[in-house]
């Protein structure tokens, strides 16, 4: 301790300015950290090989490894030993949960994750070498995302297959209604005039209020590059591990786009005994209105809106034949046509859900939460010349979702964490006593010795030799 009080005192007489300091005074205590980390890493190391050489095992070689964590690189030796039918191990390595060619801790790769998700992967560089002791390049930290999402859609890969084998389903959580939307979103594939569409589902189960400010409650997110059936099936699973929907009221809402349709929606939430309800989504009817009629008012736009606001077929259905009469191109009747086409197609679907259940929720609202919950992908994925690969996309869109869940971490660490024997067998090895234990040094009792005298006793240092006796 006084080592470090005197290094930071004489920083802080070698600076003359505060930023100067403190950015020293970070340096310096980084090294120290990587340091002790190292020592520590490498005691524990010949811990465990003592034991294991106990036990039989043989030692092949000593090794140096190096393992960035958040505030430096940490040094270390680890040991490669031979289990006793002869299989090659780095026991420290095992014990500690380092993956085989991990040059990252853990919490390094999922903060370059987490960043990833909001800022480019350059940015990402520089914001950590500007704030941490990592220095990663943009090029390591697109590496770093795909394994991290990796983890994320390998669980809800296993999460799928569990409900596939199991004999029943899951026991979950009981509700009285299920909010759910869904939608898809394109971002540029690498390849030119390509894309990938991310398929995106929001489910809640109601609203929330604080004061003016209204939420989703518990809102979970499901996104994938997958193809569709692939997406629905995660949606179903996901449901169904976490959710008892027997007597449940499912309300669904989505534009009525290929892939996102009605019978979607009554496959993937099957298991409640209600008909599912999906509503047409009004952002995009007030989207397809402005498309057909622009976006200023007119007495047409006012009635065909009214109309199917009333739910009024037959004057839906006069004023668009009014409308088209006034039409003069081949261009705006084909609009007009389109939009017929699309009101009409899914004209059962257009009404407000609340009037169509008993004893709607007290702070019941309409549906529509998707369009704001696609900023979280377009917002990241989309323009400033961005295009993503069919590998990167996957792994960000899991990236997001992992962190809207609040499930990141915890799956990224599933492989790495120990479970109860194997850190109750850890402890067994590894006994702190046994890690602070000091080599005894033998004593070599009090030196003694002679000052030789070259001149006579009645000499000046004669006499001090005599006072010394």
């Amino acid at each position: 301790m006084n080592t470090i009080i005197s290094k930071i005192s004489d920083l802080l007489k070698g600076t003359n300015n505060l930023i100067d300091f403190e950015e020293q005074v970070q340096i310096c205590l980084y090294d120290l950290l990587t340091t002790l980390m190292g020592n520590v890493f490498t005691q524990l190391n010949q811990t465990i090989k003592r034991e294991l050489q106990s036990k039989g095992w043989t030692v092949e070689r000593e090794d140096e490894k190096t393992i960035q964590f958040i505030f430096g690189a940490v040094r270390f030796t680890h040991t490669l030993m031979h289990d006793e039918n002869g299989k090659a191990h780095y026991p420290f390595d095992e014990w500690i949960g380092f993956r085989k060619y991990q040059r990252h801790s853990p919490l390094v790769e999922v903060k370059v994750a987490e960043l990833a998700s909001e800022s480019t992967y350059r940015e990402t560089a520089r914001i950590l070498r500007e704030w941490t002791a990592v220095n990663l390049s943009h090029t390591t930290v697109g590496s770093i995302v795909k394994r991290v999402g990796e983890a994320q859609a390998k669980a809800d890969e296993e999460m799928l297959v569990e409900l596939e084998e199991a004999a029943y389903l899951p026991k979950g959580e009981e509700l009285d209604f299920l909010f759910a939307e869904a939608d898809g979103v394109f971002v540029r594939g690498t390849k030119k005039k390509t894309s990938h569409e991310v398929h995106h589902a929001v489910l809640h189960e109601g609203w929330c209020r604080n004061g003016k400010r209204i939420s989703l409650k518990n809102p979970q997110v499901i996104m994938t590059t997958k193809p569709t059936n692939d997406f629905w099936k995660e949606v179903q699973a996901y449901t169904a591990n976490h959710y008892s929907l027997e007597k449940t009221q499912v309300v669904t809402n989505s534009d009525g786009g290929q892939g996102y349709t009605a019978e979607r929606f009554q496959e993937a939430f099957s298991q409640s005994e209600y008909p599912v309800l999906n509503q047409l989504d009004s952002f995009h009817i007030s989207k397809a209105l402005n498309r057909t009629f622009g976006a200023k008012k007119s007495q047409f736009k006012d009635g065909v809106q009214k109309a199917i606001k009333e739910h009024n077929l037959d004057d839906f259905t006069r004023w668009m034949d009014t409308f088209e009469s006034t039409l003069e191109t081949d261009k705006q009747l084909e609009k007009a046509e389109v939009f017929r086409k699309y009101i009409g197609g899914n004209w059962d679907r257009i009404f407000d859900w609340r009037k169509k259940v008993e004893n709607p929720p007290k702070d019941a609202r309409g549906m529509g939460a998707m369009e704001s919950n696609q900023r979280h992908i377009s917002f990241r994925m989309k323009k400033r010349g961005m295009h993503w690969s069919s590998e990167g996309s996957e792994a960000m869109v899991k990236i997001k979702q992992g962190i809207l869940n609040k499930t990141l971490r915890s799956v990224y660490l599933k492989d790495q964490k120990r479970s109860v024997r194997k850190q109750r067998d850890v402890k067994k090895t590894v006994r702190m006593t046994e890690f602070l234990r000091q080599v005894t040094q033998p004593s070599i009792g009090v030196k003694q010795g002679k000052i030789s005298l070259n001149t006579a006793h009645s000499s000046a240092i004669g006499q001090l030799i005599k006072s010394f006796s």
